[in-house]
């Protein structure tokens, strides 16, 4: 075997893209309608781009609903779980806020087994700790198992985290990527919302076992998609990469525009070449990798995880008698509200809309801090607290709302889009694993710094919140409507924030 057929064997994916379209893409040129017709109304199905990608993008977001539902697993199961196996409250804030340490870890691996193993191969690995993960926590007889089971699907939620979002934005279309984009974070949405809803019917350990559900439809149902087209152009495989794109857009549809934009793309890099951190310093590298660290640290700093996994305590400090119900309202609220970003964000444009999610959230925070201040200096029989209690709740619900039309999903996608091509295994990985850092440090300090004072804590997640309207008003550029590639070229890179 020749060293170019040793080379080829290594960059194959761990999931084969699969001959079920290639024989198709391949005679796309010259398919005539005869012989869609003898094919079926499945060729006909496929040749509809909008299909094609659509079922692609429903595919690999079973993986975020996996991450939703294990971010949303500790609120509806905290006090059964406490009594059954006679934990802390320390402890349990350990199970939950641990999940996040394996999220570090995965992350800072993703980029390299994305990259290695393509984006479809390194959901495959991530699944398998997910739901070994699982059945951990479902069987523990005691608190050390638990941990083992949270860090492992951690592990696995960490991988998704990252290569999700970057799969979605190399298949999308320039004109659809910033909604497709968004479903990442819808789906997340969705599985936190499914937690709060069968965690208010099933106990803690079947409410586990369901949690398996996702990662393996998902593992299955990757088996009928193509790999991304980029990362295949990237590693070589040019007839993979030619039949994966043609499905992508339609097998009636010329795709020779975007071929050669994507090798042109591939070409000015070099696969070979290892990138080092001291790359990073270059502008070109370091300011997009600026802004995506920014987005999504500075979204986690506003303090929604310590909201969303915290809130059942938060709902019982402002006074609300069925907590639990109230959870599940505001997953509710968070699922309407990411999908509205869906239906905005290739139409709104992505800076609009951080700009308005930010500002919201900002003003919304800063009215849960108010109306919690005024509760602490009125009498708990008065008409005063029950309305500041309402007040504080308004507030919450606009939190959520502004989080998830704006800064919610789109900070996955931004990232996902702005990261150049040759750094992107490094850069994505830091970016990501910056998100699961913060993360950790507001879930582990947000029931501290509530018991501490409620009020002011609300005010120092403003105060994040008003300087993210800033960083995205000076720093953050529209992306709306510009293949990969042209963003890589843009002036972004050498010049500032503007295209």
């Amino acid at each position: 075997m020749s060293f170019r057929d040793e080379s080829e064997e290594l960059n194959k994916p761990l999931l084969h893209t699969g001959s079920w379209y290639r024989m198709g893409s391949g005679q796309s040129s010259i398919m005539s309608s005869r012989q869609a017709s003898i094919m079926g109304p499945s060729a006909q199905t496929i040749r509809d781009r909008s299909v094609s990608v659509v079922l692609c993008v429903l595919i690999v977001a079973l993986g975020p609903i996996q991450f939703g539902f294990t971010c949303g697993y500790t609120a509806p199961t905290q006090a059964e779980m406490i009594d059954d196996l006679e934990l802390s409250l320390s402890q349990f804030s350990l199970f939950g806020s641990i999940v996040n340490v394996g999220a570090m870890v995965g992350a800072i691996a993703s980029g390299h087994i994305a990259d290695y193993f393509g984006r479809k191969g390194s959901l495959v690995i991530a699944a398998i700790p997910n739901i070994i993960g699982w059945l951990a926590i479902s069987f523990a007889p005691d608190s050390s198992l638990l941990y083992v089971g949270r860090l492992l699907g951690g592990f696995g939620v960490g991988i998704i985290s990252y290569t999700v979002p970057v799969y979605i934005a190399e298949i999308s279309p320039q004109n659809t990527r910033g909604s497709l984009g968004s479903v990442n974070q819808l789906s997340v949405t969705i599985g936190t919302m499914l937690a709060y809803l069968l965690g208010m019917f099933v106990n803690w350990r079947v409410l586990a076992i369901l949690g398996i559900l996702p990662c393996a439809v998902l593992t299955p149902g990757l088996l009928f998609i193509p790999e991304s087209p980029r990362w295949l152009a990237r590693m070589g495989r040019t007839e993979d990469f030619e039949a994966s794109l043609q499905v992508l857009r339609g097998f009636g549809t010329d795709i020779s525009i975007e071929v050669n934009e994507i090798k042109r793309s591939v070409a000015s890099t070099s696969k070979g070449t290892t990138i080092k951190f001291s790359d990073l310093k270059r502008k070109r590298n370091w300011f997009p990798l600026t802004i995506g660290i920014g987005l999504l640290v500075l979204r986690q700093f506003s303090g929604i995880n310590g909201v969303l996994f915290y809130s059942s305590s938060i709902f019982e400090t402002a006074g609300v008698s069925s907590s639990n119900a109230a959870t599940f309202g505001l997953g509710v609220v968070q699922v309407i509200g990411t999908g509205i970003s869906t239906w905005l964000a290739d139409k709104a444009g992505r800076r609009l809309l951080l700009i308005v999610s930010s500002s919201g959230m900002t003003l919304s925070l800063f009215l849960v801090a108010i109306a919690f201040y005024l509760e602490g200096v009125v009498s708990e029989d008065s008409n005063l607290y029950t309305m500041f209690a309402l007040l504080s709740v308004v507030g919450l619900v606009l939190l959520v709302i502004t989080f998830s039309v704006g800064i919610g999903p789109l900070a996955w996608v931004i990232m996902s889009e702005i990261l150049p091509v040759n750094i992107k295994v490094l850069a994505g990985s830091i970016a990501t694993s910056a998100n699961w850092l913060t993360t950790w440090v507001v879930t582990l300090t947000a029931n501290l710094l509530l018991s501490w004072n409620s009020g002011g804590t609300f005010t120092i997640y403003a105060s994040v919140s008003a300087f993210t309207l800033i960083f995205v008003t000076l720093w953050v550029p529209e992306t709306k409507g510009k293949t990969m590639e042209e963003i890589q070229r843009s002036s972004m890179y050498s010049s500032g924030h503007s295209f």
